[in-house]
């Protein structure tokens, strides 16, 4: 009996010894490594799926600095948000591109007071970013060179990890590359593409792709975001656009020529006048025959600033430098304003290049006859001096509606607007397959969308668009394919089911260079990925020493190794775009002291 309970009592121990974790073992469950001398100090990383190695490598270089760290790993960009707002996290692994690609965009709605994006109340830091709104190329580098010595080096609000690359691949075979434009902030322009074969621009779609099948809007102004920012941006002409290097230019756009006024707070376009909207007709293209003039400019652009314009309006903190936007007619105006930092008027940069000068400003756009010398010309006047407005009207949610038909559709009350009865301008709803189909669109760009379902999204050529000159659109039909996964969007590319594959990640390049079929275009861009610190709650809240523990951890050598030299080195959301000299060096002695200096501060 004795030698029976002793064999049993041995038994019970050796399976409760199976059952007791290392603390190796915890500290991998923990998501840690050993560390050494590693504090009680424990930092929680959110984030999402998507960013899980990023996570790993910033938890590593934290545990080798002393800290504990806990990963809170999101599956999408909903929950991930969820966690940030009830402010379950130290540091939120977080992104940004600056698709104006002005250095104003790339701080002000994520780091001034009261932005749509930002965590932080720092006064220094909203009359940084003032200051450098109204100043020049020339003279804003020392200005964000300042926001960056405060918002990263003084109070560490944020760690900087990298700055990347745009990619696309293209499908040779099919495509004239040469014709596929990448550019560092704008996205995919569809109208300069063409096949190799150009016979067959009228009988085969230009097939594309994007992950996000669910459109926020294709009212311009009420969406800012990865459904809708390539499509919106090819369905609404603006008054300027960007060149593939982020330079201002009259190109592709509804103006000949701009030109901003002495001081800095006016700005002048002329139009041309070969530009109609397009309408659907039983899921077909028709030139509508009403031409996009300055009334519609004027409608779009005071709705693109007016926050209470439409519901859930997105972007108007874009725009809100705008003060008026008027039709100018008296040509003396033009004749007695000089050019910024120039002796000569704005009437001489307006007409530059132009085959017949100005003769007349008509306010009425029918009556604009450009041939005749009759023009319509739009101002633009900033609440202050602000260069940089024209790259927020280079962006997609300035694109230029039909005032006649948004107010046509849009006759709901703003502030009791219920989407589940109500119907406005833009809606995916009127363009889905299906009961609720009344395609309502009016597009002043290249194209127009007709139809879509869960599948792909159909767009067809605007009859009404530039005919007749560089800037009309080679191939008449574009399918957006809806495709999630980036595997999945690859093999599309390979096998020849899509053409375009815009934004391939960095640990596809090999598989793009080895397909003989393929070319691999890159050019770096304007996103950067960092860390934003919890300045609400949280101990990191209250303590710079504990900030700066975390800064002086991250590697950037180590990060950038980990990509094969696919990313760049970057201090803040500013670094693609201002050369301003800063560096972050990964110190682990200083990490280390603040840390210390934390803890004896507690």
């Amino acid at each position: 009996m004795k030698k029976s309970f002793l064999l049993i009592l041995l038994a019970f121990v050796l399976v409760a010894a199976g059952c007791v974790n290392t603390k190796s073992e915890n500290e991998k469950k923990s998501g840690a490594k050993s560390g050494g001398n590693q504090s009680d100090v424990e930092i929680e990383i959110l984030g999402m799926s998507s960013g899980e190695d990023d996570m790993n490598i910033v938890r590593d270089q934290l545990v080798k600095n002393g800290f504990k760290v806990k990963l809170n790993i999101q599956p999408d960009y909903g929950s991930f948000k969820a966690q940030e707002d009830a402010g379950n996290y130290d540091v939120s692994l977080s992104g940004w591109t600056t698709v104006t690609g002005n250095p104003d965009y790339a701080v002000r709605s994520l780091f001034i007071s009261g932005g749509d994006y930002s965590k932080l109340d720092d006064k220094e830091i909203d009359q940084l970013i003032d200051k450098a709104a109204e100043e020049t190329p020339e003279e804003y580098a020392q200005t964000y060179k300042d926001l960056e010595q405060r918002l990263v080096f003084d109070k560490a609000y944020i760690a900087p990890l990298y700055s990347s690359y745009k990619t696309q691949a293209v499908n040779k075979d099919i495509l004239n590359p040469d014709s596929v434009r990448l550019s560092k902030s704008r996205s995919l322009a569809w109208e300069d593409i063409d096949f190799n074969d150009s016979s067959k621009q009228d009988s085969d779609p230009l097939i594309l792709s994007q992950a996000e099948s669910t459109l926020t809007s294709l009212d311009p102004v009420k969406g800012n975001d990865g459904s809708i920012n390539m499509l919106n941006t090819n369905m609404y002409v603006r008054i300027v656009n960007l060149t593939d290097d982020d330079q201002i230019t009259s190109d592709g756009s509804l103006s000949y020529n701009n030109s901003i006024a002495d001081g800095n707070s006016e700005y002048y376009f002329i139009l041309r006048d070969d530009i109609n909207f397009a309408k659907i007709t039983d899921k077909k293209p028709e030139d509508t025959g009403v031409r996009v003039g300055a009334e519609d400019v004027v409608f779009s652009l005071n709705r693109a600033k007016d926050k209470n314009s439409v519901p859930d309006h997105r972007t108007y903190s874009l725009h809100e430098h705008i003060k008026d936007v008027d039709i100018v007619t008296d040509l003396s105006e033009l004749e007695d304003t000089k050019q910024a930092n120039s002796d000569a008027t704005i009437r001489e940069a307006l007409e530059d290049g132009l085959d017949t000068k100005i003769s007349e400003l008509v306010a009425d756009k029918t009556k604009a006859n450009n041939k005749e010398g009759k023009y319509q010309v739009v101002k633009v006047t900033t609440t202050e001096p602000f260069p940089q407005v024209l790259n927020y009207l280079a962006h997609q949610s300035a694109g230029i509606v039909s005032k006649e038909q948004v107010e046509s559709i849009n006759t709901y009350d703003v502030e009791s607007y219920d989407p589940n009865k109500d119907v406005a301008y833009g809606d995916q709803s009127t363009v889905t397959e299906g009961g609720n189909y009344d395609n309502h669109l009016y597009a002043s760009g290249p194209y127009i969308l007709s139809h879509k379902d869960d599948y792909e999204a159909v767009f067809y050529k605007n009859p009404g668009y530039m005919k007749g000159t560089d800037h009309e659109p080679h191939i008449n039909t574009v399918e957006v394919r809806f495709i999630k996964d980036q595997d999945s969007t690859l093999s599309a590319l390979r096998n020849g089911e899509i053409y375009v594959y815009y934004g391939v990640p960095e640990t596809k390049y090999d598989v793009v260079e080895n397909d003989d079929k393929l070319r691999l275009q890159t050019i770096e861009s304007n996103a950067v990925t960092y860390l934003l610190f919890n300045t609400e709650n949280r101990d990191v809240a209250k303590s710079e020493d504990l900030r700066k523990a975390v800064l002086y951890s991250i590697n950037q050598d180590e990060i950038i190794d980990f990509y094969h030299g696919n990313k760049i080195k970057a201090v803040s959301t500013v670094s693609p775009l201002v050369d301003t000299g800063n560096e972050l060096k990964a110190d682990s002695k200083k990490a280390k002291e603040f840390l210390q200096k934390y803890q004896e501060g507690k």
